[in-house]
């Protein structure tokens, strides 16, 4: 029955976009319906970077000084950079700014962003800017390639988030987009919320053994892989690329790829490591043959170590050499020269690798040579020397000569932190019997993180890259679209409840907890669990309550959502347990007049990518209006 149902929602839609919304990197990638098999990712952007290839195109955004949307991606960031620095700090720039959902602990319609000139703006605005952007971007290359004009109703869309992002951050990702015009809440199931490492889960699933590279497969010499193997390996690949740059379709085969064969259906495991530019998650999958179903096995889980961590030590590291002070000024002074600067340092970022001899230059804009002799009336030659940095030297072009040691110990916190987080997650008694290891996202495409997790795990499994590391995501959200139903099971990352009154029990209720009312004896706070962290769940799988208005004229019924970490929880009050949200039951325009004593069932869904509800009022089996919301509360 369910599949009827399925596929009378896919005839809806003619055409499923994916939207990779990165921290460092966006893009979008399509296929038609009809055709599956058929991915066809983004048309080239204007404006590349030298020294960095890429079919995305950077997540920045430019407001007008009037705060209208002039601009995205690389035309943002040229645009602003041929400003005149007088006119600049009026206009309103963005990069990066999707980590403030995943570092923001009280997200709500109302957080603010800063902009490059520390003027604030509605992070809601912001976002769905980007997304309309993309919106248009698609619809009208959709339309050029049909020869008629794309409707938006023709349309699903998806939209990836990381895994380990909480509640509030899907649901405000979710009203973005309803802002942007890609749905709306009348007609939610227009809009996928697709979590980001369970995307490239189904991608790597589909993979051929061409279209990877096994990191294990080259001969260890003392106990690593020689890492120009590994680059001869990336440079056929890259080749590949370009050969087929021309063609941006990529064909899924309708199989579940060789590689799979070896898997022991029931008892391996596979671990899906997508490392960004933001954050990092992992999530561990089971495959169930022979349709190729995924299960997971341990809840998501990751943190904020993505590639971003890399600048942040080059400018802990330059604060060193110039200043805090000078580098705070200079960043408010000369945005667009500072943003120069870090454009300079990321195509040299992408040049490190482990057995790298030669030193890496990193070009100072004039302006910045300029501005530190009138901050501090020395040079920064002078400073260089002064400066009791010895891997880092003054070239007599005008550059920052890096040794190999210097970049590498960039990388080196925040790829520790990568390396310790999985140490953490094999170490799970749920995680036995990983065979593979699929490193994706752009970050898995630096050399220095690839001999890191080679040289820690690929002793316990093989470590494998996929082609066009960088697209991955974008595909497999692509198919999660065509197949929403794919993955069968999940794990709640927290346990989930509602406080409530219970009839008072001596002895096994604490007394400060007893409410006497109308004479009955009532325990207080109870924490009524759904759904404990961990806890696997089916999709479609639904956790039903019934409850009663407590006066048969109330129209509304409010009931708080709590959560916590923990997996055994009796109180709200206890610590740990956070109220997220709130479940509202509308009963205007049901029939009052009916029984004294209402029941309202409320079914609630905890195995799809976001928390959904529904809930009837039993007398007379009509749907209740039912809201559920992490956000506003």
């Amino acid at each position: 029955k369910d599949s009827d149902a399925e596929d009378a929602v896919e005839q809806l839609f003619l055409v499923v976009v994916a939207i990779d919304f990165g921290t460092t990197s966006s893009g979008y990638a399509y296929s038609f319906t009809k055709e599956p098999e058929c991915i066809h990712v983004m048309r080239r952007w204007e404006g590349g970077d030298p020294g960095v290839s890429s079919q995305k195109t950077p997540t920045t955004i430019l407001l007008t000084p009037e705060r209208k949307f002039h601009s995205f991606g690389y035309a943002a960031r040229d645009f602003y950079h041929d400003l005149d620095p007088t006119e600049s700090k009026h206009w309103l720039y963005f990069e990066k700014f999707k980590m403030k959902l995943h570092t923001t602990g009280n997200l709500t319609m109302e957080t603010d962003l800063t902009a490059a000139n520390g003027k604030k703006v509605k992070a809601l605005e912001i976002f769905a800017y980007a997304l309309q952007f993309f919106k248009e971007q698609a619809l009208k290359e959709l339309s050029d390639q049909g020869g008629s004009d794309f409707e938006n109703t023709e349309v699903r869309w998806v939209i990836t988030v990381p895994a380990i992002w909480k509640q509030p951050a899907k649901q405000f990702m979710r009203q973005a987009a309803y802002k942007a015009g890609m749905a709306s809440p009348e007609n939610p199931e227009q809009l996928i919320i697709a979590l980001e490492p369970e995307a490239a889960s189904i991608y790597c699933r589909k993979l051929r053994l061409h279209q990877m590279i096994d990191l294990s497969s080259r001969a260890p010499v003392n106990g690593y892989s020689p890492s120009d193997t590994i680059g001869t390996g990336f440079t056929q690949a890259k080749e590949h690329v370009r050969r087929n740059r021309q063609s941006r379709t990529f064909l899924v085969e309708n199989v579940i790829g060789e590689i799979w064969s070896e898997l022991e259906e029931g008892s391996d495991r596979y671990i899906v490591v997508d490392s960004g530019g933001g954050t990092v998650d992992m999530t561990v999958h089971q495959i169930r043959l022979p349709e190729g179903h995924l299960k997971e096995l341990y809840k998501a889980t990751g943190g904020p170590y993505g590639s971003l961590g890399v600048d942040y030590e080059f400018e802990k590291l330059l604060c060193k050499i110039f200043g805090e002070d000078f580098i705070e000024q200079f960043k408010i002074k000369r945005p667009a020269a500072w943003v120069d600067l870090m454009i300079a340092f990321e195509s040299r970022k992408r040049a490190a690798a482990p057995d790298r001899t030669n030193p890496l230059n990193i070009t100072l804009p004039f302006s910045f040579i300029d501005y530190y002799k009138k901050f501090r009336g020395h040079s920064v030659e002078h400073a260089l020397r002064k400066s009791n940095v010895d891997f880092v030297k003054w070239s007599s072009q005008g550059m920052l000569r890096m040794s190999p040691d210097a970049m590498n110990a960039l990388f080196k916190p925040t790829i520790d932190q990568i390396i310790q987080h999985l140490s953490d997650v094999f170490d799970k008694p749920e995680v036995t019997n990983v065979k593979f290891l699929f490193l994706v996202g752009g970050f898995a495409e630096s050399p220095l993180l690839q001999q890191a997790v080679q040289s820690a795990f690929g002793s316990r499994c093989r470590v494998i890259i996929p082609q066009d590391v960088g697209l991955t995501i974008l595909k497999g959200a692509v198919l999660f679209g065509l197949d929403p139903a794919v993955i069968k099971v999940r794990r709640s990352p927290l346990t989930y409840g509602v406080g409530v009154l219970n009839r008072f029990v001596e002895g096994k209720h604490p007394p400060e907890k007893l409410l006497v009312k109308d004479g009955t004896r009532w325990c207080t706070d109870v924490f009524d669990k759904f759904i404990s962290a961990d806890q696997s769940v089916a999709l479609g799988e639904t956790v039903t309550r019934s409850y009663t208005p407590a006066k048969p004229s109330q129209l509304v019924i409010v009931i708080n959502i709590y959560s916590s970490e923990q997996d055994n929880v009796s109180f709200i009050t206890e610590s740990g347990v956070k109220k997220c949200g709130t479940l509202r039951l509308d009963l205007t325009g049901t029939d009052a007049s009916v029984p004294n004593r209402r029941e309202i069932k409320t079914l609630m869904q905890f195995g799809d990518t976001e928390i959904k509800a529904m809930a009837i009022d039993v007398a007379t089996s009509k749907s209740v209006k039912v809201g559920i919301d992490f956000l506003n509360y």
